[in-house]
């Protein structure tokens, strides 16, 4: 079997903003992927913050 080209997905971290400046303890964070050719801009997306007990925006971090 040939080995399979790398496509245009690729596996993005995404962090919470709003945990971040609140300066508490840990972090909230998702992993998912994306297609760099379709968003070539980093992406931004509103997720579950459990510590926070709310939704939040969560961006992609490098």
């Amino acid at each position: 079997m040939a080995k399979k080209s790398k496509g245009n997905r690729i596996l993005i971290i995404l962090e919470c903003t709003e945990h971040k400046k609140s300066g508490m303890a840990g972090t909230s964070r998702y992993v998912t992927e994306k297609n760099r050719k379709n968003t070539p801009d980093r992406l931004e997306l509103t997720k579950y913050n459990a510590v926070l007990k709310r939704r939040t925006v969560h961006r992609e971090i490098k």
